[in-house]
């Protein structure tokens, strides 16, 4: 197939069911641009022999020094397959963890994907990230069974062998489509139940469950893969040849004479063929009969093989003649054996076709989009679709048409923004050069030229005149050259200027109406909601467009310039009909990494992109030069723009951090802040580690495992005298760690206690921060009146589920009522620390919000509540030990007691009273004037005069100490941080799940590196078929930098791990310990300085914070000497 132009590729967008908008996904290393390239070279695009050599689609620099790629681009392909023309949107993916973010963008354009596997590594970590993300997103998938090549060349595998381990292979992905398939069934059959709850007719036996009920009945047997149905392709991408069952079911139905349908459904399985009876019968394994699928198939494909390599020249020959095949002299007489592989395995078994036919048979046109996908697309949040309003429900209808008539809204969905030098613009292209240009330009060399000559004779003003007499011989032949020379020559300097710069295109998909050039949408953000337009604007969604007031979160752009995405280049387009990929520009000022645009604002903004890898890996970025500080903060916008994962943050330091997904991901953004972005020199601190504070229960073994007694006792009590010398004065500390505590002016006295949580909790905590977040709006509006959102059922159904959890594992009588106490979650709000009110004074919690029942009291005591509150959030976002956050610490106040200020209102009052009637009323109207305060000050009435606030509600306050919900704030804080100190204080370390490959020759090498780097196997286990064996293991993130290089060089580049944040784990040794029994003296030594990890880490987040860190520099600075005589 020739190279299509555009007008072909045009003319393919508008047949919409016959597009398909697929992604390649996989885990690193298994071929997926391997693959593309195959497939691009179909188009022509590139030559055949350059497949898999060229890695077309990797256009970055590292991405080719690397050899893996790091970004998702797209480009678009022609096929043509009986009578029918298919346009085939193909999106090439990353592999490597750090990358993931940009799997989510691609996946969610798409229609459908194409699973890549390795026929030796089978199914790892990754393949199944990637199947579940396409699972989320609830496109269809393929299979692709990549590198065939390796189990006859490297593993040397009998076609029986194979047969079993691509059974195997086959069998684990099956076994994990099962798995996504039976929790989704579960799911929606708890979902049906709970609806059933309320239902008081049904019956009692009924409520018995069976897990199965929901699973036999649904049909699953389309999910599954497997070559009889047609998805599954087996490849080998660098030698250029793929085959589905179906290829040889046409070949053999005509050979052997039986109908291709009995073929399609017995060449894959175990069966085999009775050729005297003309039969396909079950194996008898006794009989050692073969399957079809390795008589048939694999044999001829394994005799191709051995010939080649063993270069039986009269074989090959033979091989070529009998499948009619023309092999050039050139590949004929390589001494390479893999050049006449892939010539002739090109030839008789092309890759393209294979999957091509595959995608365009199996994989949905936009037209066939699930009601489901829709809805799951349009519900952003805890909304379900039956609560968005009746506009927003109508356009599903459009989605699902998908029509392009001009009435049809325009839906399009931007994944993310990628930035592209403004030289590789179509617009700023050089045009190709006329003939008649050419003759002028040459015309003008010869003039300038001739001018030089004379000017280095002396005769300047001669050829000047003539110079002038040809100017004037033909004044419009040569005025046309003149403005072309300005034209050409003298905006030089900008386009210069321009180039410099990087131009933004949006990576997008339109799912409804038809995109055109210069229309005018809005770019709806992720927080945008038409419920909220609704009630801004007064006419509703028939206001007329070109004059709505503001509405946050809503912007109107234009439409400036529309792409074909080609890969590495980029065609300019008038317009695109729906179902199509594209890219589009000038939508850098409106969209800061993905967005909804819609022509009508009922369109809600589609639910956001989900991200498999968390970004945990930070560094502090600053420029060399200080004054190239503009350059760096410009530079990290844009690249924030540029990347879907990357976090910018601006720290209470002033520090310039970069938040990214791992070590390669930081990297790839710090080279391109250099190179591209900022273009500046940087410096880059060394990683920060993110820690967390946490607090245990007191342990009941020392530190030389002796169990605690008495006279550990003793010791520890005079140890925790010496920490307690610490407190300052006023605070008062019970032996059970109640710290009470009073504000500055002694009106207020708080008593908080701090109580660890257990594990399960703070995990609950963890996994609910966006209802928690959504609870706490929701209070926060109905506190301020608002009363605007309003709570859906589910929504609700969702809380009570989780007060449901949280008192299901706070059970025992320490922890009776405390979930209906909850006050508030910290840090932020939203994070997984707890503060409880069990205080007799007060009593208000986070469930009363959604209940509705806040008090009158509550509302009157709100404002001093909100002091605490806030005292509560600060000392859970920075603990005592080195200003880290907390996590799984609950708070619990016991008391608060503000009977004095009460007290002292009443006195005020009176005093007041007293004031009034001494001095008649007009004193009173003027205390707000400053002279008159000073006045009275002066005379002794400062009291009773401060005290005016109370006419508003505030509490009366002495001025030296500042207004009271400042002192609350401050005392609640510290009240929070003496609880944790009196506490056995531990720090947690964020670990990453490692999963490594590797070879049973260098497994003690990894073992080696695992445990120096403080690292915990978890499991290891042998990958059948082959002496490969899969590591689990976890590893702080403190430790991972240079992990992998240090991996890659023990093992000679064997194993590679793949690392991805996972949990946050407590380290169980205690930053404060010091000896205290006899035993431990003798164990560690008077000093006990043998290393303590807990404090090496601490000291250290300590050091770079720049805080207080206890360690001697030099103990005894005496210089040594040598008793022996120097000779």
């Amino acid at each position: 197939m020739g190279l299509s132009s555009l007008e072909k590729m045009v003319q393919l967008q508008k047949n919409t069911a016959n597009i398909r908008n697929i992604c390649v996904l996989a885990h690193v290393d298994h071929g997926k641009t391997t693959l593309a390239d195959c497939l691009i070279s179909s188009n022509g695009i590139i030559s055949s022999r350059l497949a898999g050599k060229l890695r077309y689609m990797d256009s970055r620099e590292d991405e080719q020094v690397r050899g893996i790629t790091m970004k998702s681009s797209a480009i678009s392909l022609h096929y043509a397959k009986d009578n029918e023309e298919y346009l085939i949107n193909l999106i090439d993916s990353p592999g490597h963890v750090d990358f993931s973010s940009e799997v989510s963008t691609a996946v969610r354009i798409c229609d459908g994907c194409i699973i890549v596997v390795d026929a030796v590594e089978g199914v790892c970590p990754q393949t199944q990230a990637v199947l579940r993300q396409a699972w989320l997103e609830n496109i269809r998938p393929v299979l692709v069974i990549n590198k065939l090549d390796r189990l006859i060349v490297e593993l040397k595998f009998t076609p029986q062998e194979a047969y079993s381990h691509l059974k195997n292979i086959l069998e684990q992905i099956n076994a994990l489509t099962g798995t996504l398939f039976t929790s989704k069934v579960l799911e929606e059959r708890a979902e049906r139940e709970s609806e059933s709850q309320g239902n008081p007719n049904s019956d009692p036996g009924e409520q018995v469950y069976d897990w199965s009920t929901g699973l036999e009945d649904t049909d699953d047997s389309h999910l599954y893969f497997s070559p009889d149905q047609g998805n599954v392709v087996f490849a080998s991408a660098i030698d250029g040849w793929g085959f589905g069952i179906e290829h040889f079911a046409k070949i053999y139905s005509q050979k052997i004479g039986i109908k291709k349908e009995v073929l399609l459904k017995t060449l894959w399985g175990d069966y085999y063929i009775n050729m005297k009876a003309k039969k396909i019968m079950k194996v008898d394994q006794a009989k050692g009969k073969k399957p079809l699928f390795v008589q048939l198939i694999l044999e001829n494909i394994w005799s191709l093989y051995d010939a080649v390599l063993k270069k039986d020249k009269e074989k090959i020959d033979k091989i070529v003649t009998s499948l009619g095949l023309k092999v050039g002299v050139r590949e004929a007489r390589h001494s390479d054996p893999k050049v006449q592989i892939s010539a002739i395995c090109g030839q008789w078994l092309p890759i393209s076709h294979a999957v091509l036919a595959m995608v365009c048979q199996k994989l949905p046109s936009p037209l066939e989009i699930s009601s489901e996908r829709v809805e799951r697309l349009m519900c952003t949040g805890s909304q379900t679709f039956d609560s968005l309003p009746a506009e927003t429900q109508a356009l599903k209808a459009a989605f699902m048409k998908c029509g392009s008539e001009d009435t049809a809204p325009v839906i399009i969905f931007v994944s993310k923004m990628f930035a592209v030098d403004a030289k590789a613009l179509p617009q700023n292209k050089p045009r190709p050069v006329t003939q008649e240009e050419m003759a002028r330009r040459r015309e003008r060399a010869r003039q300038r030229h001739a001018e030089r000559l004379a000017a280095a004779r002396g005769q300047a003003p001669v050829g000047r005149s003539s110079d002038g007499g040809a100017l004037e011989a033909s004044p419009e032949a040569e005025e046309p050259p003149g403005e072309q020379q300005g034209q050409s020559e003298t905006p030089d300097p900008v386009p210069q200027e321009e180039s410099n710069q990087e131009t933004f295109i949006a990576f997008a998909r339109v799912f409804s109406g038809v995109a055109r050039r210069g229309k005018k949408i809005f770019v709806l953000g992720p927080k945008y909601s038409p419920v909220e337009f609704l009630q801004r604007v007064p006419l509703g969604f028939s206001a007329p467009l070109d004059d709505l007031p503001p509405v946050p979160h809503m912007a109107r752009c234009t439409l400036e310039h529309l792409y074909l995405l080609m890969g590495r280049e980029l065609q300019d387009l008038e317009e695109v009909p729906p179902g199509n990929v594209l890219g589009i520009g000038g939508l850098q000022d409106f969209v800061l990494k993905s967005a909804t645009l819609c022509s009508l604002p009922s369109c809600p903004p589609f639910i956001p992109l989900n991200f498999e890898a968390t970004p945990i890996v930070r560094v502090a970025v600053e420029p060399k030069h200080p004054s190239e500080m503009p350059q760096l903060v410009r530079g990290m916008k844009l690249l924030n723009q540029a990347d879907p994962c990357v976090q910018i943050l601006i720290q209470e330091t002033g520090e310039h951090v970069l938040v990214t997904a791992g070590e390669i991901h930081l990297q790839r953004c710090l080279d391109d802040l250099k190179e591209r972005f900022a273009k500046i020199q940087i410096s880059v601190s060394e990683p920060i580690i993110p820690f967390r504070e946490t607090i245990t229960k007191p342990p009941k073994v020392d530190m030389v495992n002796e169990e605690i007694g008495k006279q550990q006792k003793v010791a520890v009590i005079h140890q925790m005298k010496e920490d307690q010398s610490k407190i300052p004065e006023g605070v008062q500390v019970d032996s059970d760690g109640l710290i009470t505590m009073t504000t500055p002016n002694k009106l207020v006295t708080l008593s908080v206690r701090a109580v660890p949580l257990p594990e399960e909790v703070t995990r609950i905590l963890e996994g609910n921060s966006d209802l928690i977040r959504s609870m706490e709006q929701l209070t926060s509006s109905l506190n301020e009146g608002k009363n605007t959102q309003v709570i859906h059922q589910k929504t609700q159904e969702k809380m009570w589920e989780f007060k449901g959890k949280l008192e299901q594992h706070l059970t025992g009588r320490k922890w009776r009522n405390t979930v209906d106490h909850i006050w508030s979650f910290g840090p932020r709000k939203c994070g997984p620390n707890i503060l409880v009110n069990k205080s007799e004074y007060f009593q208000n919690s986070v469930w009363t919000g959604p209940a509705g029942k806040a008090s009158q009291e509550a509302s009157r005591h709100r404002d001093m509540g909100n002091s605490i509150v806030s005292g509560f959030q600060l000392a859970t976002l920075s603990g005592p030990m080195c200003e880290e956050p907390l996590m799984g610490v609950c708070f619990v106040l016991e008391k608060w007691d503000q009977s004095k200020l009460e007290e002292q209102g009443a006195s005020d009052k009176q005093n007041q009273d007293l004031v009034r009637e001494g001095r008649g009323q007009g004193v009173s109207c003027c205390l707000g004037d400053g002279v008159e305060e000073r006045q009275d000050r002066q005379d002794g009435h400062s009291e009773p005069l401060e005290k005016s606030p109370a006419q508003r509600g505030e509490p009366p306050l002495p001025d030296c100490y500042g207004p009271l919900s400042g002192q609350l704030i401050a005392t609640m804080k510290e009240a929070c941080r003496y609880a944790l100190q009196v506490k056995p204080q531990r720090l947690m370390a964020a670990m990453y799940t490692c999963d490594i490959m590797a070879t049973s020759d260098v497994l003690g090498r990894v073992y080696a590196v695992l445990s120096k780097r403080e690292g915990r196997v978890l499991q290891e286990e042998m990958k059948e078929g082959t002496d490969m064996f899969i590591i689990k293991a976890v590893l702080p993130v403190a430790e991972s930098f240079g992990f992998a290089d240090e991996i890659r060089k023990r093992t000679s580049g064997l194993a590679s791990p793949q690392l991805v944040f996972s949990h946050w784990e407590v380290i169980p040794s205690d930053p404060f310990w010091v000896p205290t029994t006899e035993e431990e003296y003798l164990h560690f030594g008077e000093k006990a300085d043998s290393e303590n990890q807990a404090r090496k880490y601490r000291d250290a987040v300590r050091k770079r914070k720049g805080l207080h860190v206890a360690e001697k520099i030099v103990e005894h600075a005496e210089k040594q000497r040598t008793l022996s005589k120097n000779k």
